[in-house]
């Protein structure tokens, strides 16, 4: 297994050093080159129809309401800093501060849950326990470049807000989401479509769409996406 996610590694350097036509962002000045946007001063919720694996949100009708989220993103994550088109690792996350990476998106997935749960409207009160297992955004290098995938998993258990009793057994949920790349991620950035208000809306649509929906169904998004499940 390691030898072929090697071979395909090398094939994804291959084919990325054969991009001569990909239109990249000026490499002498910083990638941000608009003023910087933050969750708090964007409603992130006006982003979620930004394309076509987001969904405008709507009052959702479930058989739950959600009192209480819990988020675990165990330390046994490994971070990775590494400026690498793919670096290894379970959690790469660039666009805050260089800090506590387990910390940064916790907070994301306690955000973009809390915005999702606020438009469920069914009755039974649950408790949400979610652990997340990967949170793998790009690096500064593939967001200069190619672009690709966020990709993201993460387990959901719901158990009984007055008993605390659980409700079906633990979900895994893959939600994966196309990464802009090049003068793209830039155009979006102008926007004020970041990568966590892209990535915080996304998850709060992943949300709603597992507790009333019948279940979210991760996109097919390609290369990229097949070479982060190896």
């Amino acid at each position: 297994m390691k030898l072929m996610k090697l071979i395909t590694l090398l094939g994804l350097g291959a084919m990325v050093s054969a991009c001569a036509n990909i239109e990249t962002a000026t490499r002498n000045a910083p990638f941000e080159t608009t003023p910087a946007v933050t969750s708090a001063s964007v409603d992130v919720m006006a982003f979620a129809a930004s394309g076509p694996e987001v969904t405008a949100p709507q009052a959702a009708l479930s058989a739950f309401h959600i009192t209480q989220i819990n988020v675990d993103v165990p330390k046994s994550l490994k971070v990775s800093e590494a400026n690498r088109y793919y670096p290894s690792g379970d959690i790469v996350w660039r666009e805050d501060p260089l800090g506590d990476r387990h910390a940064q998106v916790k907070a994301i997935f306690e955000d973009a849950l809390q915005r999702g749960a606020a438009t469920l409207t069914g009755g039974t009160p649950v408790i949400l326990d979610v652990t997340v297992s990967r949170f793998h955004a790009l690096t500064e290098k593939a967001r200069y470049t190619v672009g690709g995938v966020h990709s993201i998993a993460f387990t959901m258990q719901l158990r009984d807000a007055t008993t605390g009793a659980v409700i079906g057994a633990p979900h895994l949920v893959r939600a994966d989401l196309k990464a802009f790349g090049g003068q793209h991620a830039i155009e979006a950035v102008a926007r004020g479509e970041t990568q966590k208000v892209r990535i915080t809306a996304h998850l709060a649509n992943v949300l709603q769409q597992e507790l009333s929906a019948g279940g979210f169904e991760n996109p097919k998004l390609g290369f990229m996406q097949a070479i982060n499940q190896l």
